[in-house]
């Protein structure tokens, strides 16, 4: 869905076409995607239109990147302990 989104607004309907999921869980989704902030909705008669909110998304990409970080450093320090820590033969 956010990878669609990403090319453009898409209405509910257009989002749940090609994926095999009712459009009950295709709108679960995107209230979970709303609640984050990262997709807005609007609604115009019958049909519910979606947007991606990219400031939102440059934000999770902000959080990921920190937490990844956070990741690879701490599996470098584990990776040095173990080298340290090998038996020698």
């Amino acid at each position: 869905m956010v990878e669609r989104l990403s090319r453009g607004p898409a209405s509910v309907s257009e989002l749940a076409q090609p994926l095999d999921m009712t459009l009950s869980a295709v709108v679960q989704h995107l209230a979970v995607l709303e609640a984050s902030g990262l997709v807005r909705s609007e609604k115009v008669g019958r049909v519910r239109t979606c947007t991606i909110q990219p400031d939102r998304l440059q934000l999770a990409e902000q959080w990921i990147h920190a937490r990844r970080t956070s990741w690879e450093k701490r599996l470098d320090r584990l990776g040095d302990f173990l080298a340290e820590t090998e038996p020698k033969t």
